[in-house]
């Protein structure tokens, strides 16, 4: 068998296996383009194929390492797909098969982004089903391209005269949010301090900010963002509340727990390998090719159930069991650890304005709903007037609102934390950019998630 024989063949092997798994989604894999003759399958996996002859003229399959390439969208369209009763059924059968990839979406609604080569035929599929649907972004990339326009140099004049990077009117690396928070803490000793509670797969340190007057008997609410890579609002919406409540650090009246990315080797790569990557960057599992779990269906309340994967290619993979993955075991353990009296949990997303409270594994609500219910109305009234457009932002259960999603951040901390008020806060905006919000939008964004948090923490000092 020659080299040119062996590759075909294990291309057809592979094939097949793709066409067995129909719950496959292989849009998070590294490339292998130079094998698949730029295919869809090619533009996806995450190996380099090396075979060899062996007696019997077995073929071997080896995943190494190779540099990575960054991901182009050029021509990939964001379509959002109306649909009533049924009709969302077709719009499943397109993400299991990997003929779109789902966004967000609820019981009228999905938004997927279909790939150049792939329009023709989803097109026709749903045209045949009297399925209408509207293209809200027809070009991803260039919508990519626009999004985040960097002046360097008035970064590092920033840099020079501050003494770190951060500011937001765009968005920023890793390595910019982590030395902002180093900064606070080592500006402002008596306010902020910084801890490591742990390290992502990729070894980089999840960085906790701990702001506080240090005063008896105030309750503690945690923060974070970026549990999903590609949602850049989030984390500069968490560094900009952190900025707001340092520089009013005479009028807090809570200790603050702000973990800014949850997920930094998935937030990174967005950076430079691809804009819409979701998971972390867990290695695959032995014998297999898509990296990444989600880290939002990781967490340890009713793992594994609604909304949830057992398959490593698709988006909502949950992982291998309940806080498989380091980042959300060094969440676990922090707050095992911790003697903070939590009143609040923030964990803060994109897109779609919604503020949503447990439970989230399945469309029922917890015994004192009629709580998280007004306290969510008084909120989304405040992100109304704090934003300048009047933002409206739906208030709701996580399952009944948006959809099911077990193993998630808010319902871990409600059941087994017992913490009062917890929330997702998907932020800006509603699908005219979906998670390419242009870097304009930070600030009027920011404040509105900022005029939450001040919403949620008056409401904690009198539990």
């Amino acid at each position: 068998m020659t080299g040119q024989n062996r590759v075909i063949a294990f291309v057809a092997i592979l094939l097949a296996f793709v066409n067995d798994s129909t719950s496959l989604d292989l849009s998070h894999s590294r490339d292998i383009r130079r094998v698949f003759n730029e295919s869809e399958e090619a533009r996806q996996l995450d190996l380099r194929i090396e075979t060899e002859v062996e007696p019997l003229d077995a073929v071997i399959v080896k995943a190494v390492e190779i540099p990575e390439e960054k991901i182009t969208y050029e021509g990939s369209q964001l379509w959002r797909v109306n649909v009533a009763g049924e009709q969302v059924d077709f719009v499943n059968y397109l993400q299991e098969t990997g003929e779109v990839s789902k966004w967000t979406g609820n019981d009228s609604a999905v938004d997927v982004l279909v790939r150049p080569d792939m329009i023709p035929r989803v097109s026709r599929f749903l045209r045949e089903r009297e399925v209408k649907y509207d293209v809200i972004i027809p070009d991803l990339q260039q919508a990519i391209d626009q999004e985040n326009p960097v002046d360097e140099e008035a970064l590092e004049e920033l840099a020079g005269r501050k003494g770190h990077r951060m500011e937001w009117t765009s968005y920023h690396h890793l390595e910019d949010i982590h030395g902002y928070l180093d900064y606070l803490s080592e500006t402002y000793p008596e306010i902020c301090s910084v801890m490591s509670i742990g390290n992502s797969v990729e070894g980089r340190p999840l960085k906790v900010l701990r702001i506080s007057r240090g005063e008896p008997n105030v309750p503690a609410i945690w923060i974070d963002g970026g549990i999903h890579a590609r949602e850049w609002i989030s984390p500069a919406s968490v560094t900009y509340i952190i900025n707001y409540l340092v520089e009013n650090s005479d009028e807090l009246k809570a200790d603050y727990y702000v973990l800014p990315v949850v997920n930094p080797d998935g937030y990174e790569y967005t950076f430079r390998g691809d804009r819409l990557w979701r998971k972390n960057r867990s290695s695959p599992e032995k014998g297999g090719v898509c990296i990444g779990v989600d880290l939002n269906r990781n967490f340890g309340y009713r793992w594994g159930g609604l909304g949830t994967s057992k398959q490593p290619c698709r988006e909502i993979f949950a992982g291998t069991g309940p806080f498989s993955e380091p980042e959300t075991a060094a969440i676990k353990n922090f707050f095992d650890a911790s003697a903070a009296d939590f009143k609040g949990y923030l964990t803060f997303h994109s897109y779609g304005q919604y503020i949503l409270y447990p439970w989230g594994y399945d469309r029922r609500v917890p015994p004192d709903y009629a709580d998280l219910e007004r306290l969510g109305q008084q909120s989304a009234q405040a992100m109304k007037s704090a934003g300048g457009s009047g933002s409206i932002y739906t208030v709701g259960n996580s399952a009944t609102t948006l959809y099911a999603a077990a193993g998630g951040a808010d319902d871990w901390a409600k059941a087994y934390l017992k913490i009062k008020y917890a929330y997702t806060i998907e932020l800006r905006d509603k699908g005219k950019h979906g998670f390419i919000l242009p870097a304009n939008y930070i600030i009027p964004t920011a404040k509105e998630a900022l005029a939450a948090v001040l919403t949620v923490t008056e409401a904690c000092t009198k539990l």
